[in-house]
């Protein structure tokens, strides 16, 4: 069946390159991971790091620092309580809001993501100059402001 409309040119298009590449760098990530003893998610190794750098984060703060919705988050963080590597206090001031801590465990296995993360940056860096890499950046920093400056205009 052909189908009428805009023509794309897909393959041409910078979309399918970041999907690629985002799916491969996963992919690694998860099986360095593994090849390293670390019962850890690519999402749960992001918590960790959000928490290391801010010890005192809320569970709204932390979806939004980590662009997951609220109730995707819950189910997250539920998973790393039941790993030992967070635990949840009720606020304070507010009950309907929780704190969210790292465990001894959490900062013990954050810090064991450390070689595991420079493994994968690595091998993902094989061969791109500092040049490249900083015009990769760049560019990738220009994309995510189109969709920011999109949603921003809805």
């Amino acid at each position: 069946m052909k189908t009428k409309g805009i023509a794309i040119d897909f393959e041409n298009s910078i979309a399918p390159w970041i999907g690629r590449t985002s799916k491969i760098v996963d992919y690694y990530l998860q099986e360095a991971m593994q090849r390293h003893g670390l019962d850890l998610s690519k999402e749960q190794m992001i918590v960790l790091k959000k928490l290391h750098e801010h010890d005192d984060l809320n569970q709204n703060e932390l979806a939004l620092l980590t662009y997951r919705d609220k109730s995707s988050l819950a189910r997250l963080l539920s998973k790393m309580e039941q790993k030992n590597y967070i635990f949840r206090r009720q606020n304070g001031e507010d009950k309907r809001i929780n704190d969210v801590f790292l465990t001894e465990q959490g900062k013990s296995t954050y810090q064991k993501t450390r070689p595991v993360i420079k493994e994968i940056i690595d091998m993902m860096e094989q061969n791109i100059s500092q040049e490249e890499k900083q015009h990769i950046i760049k560019i990738l920093k220009k994309v995510q402001q189109n969709f920011i400056t999109e949603t921003a205009l809805l």
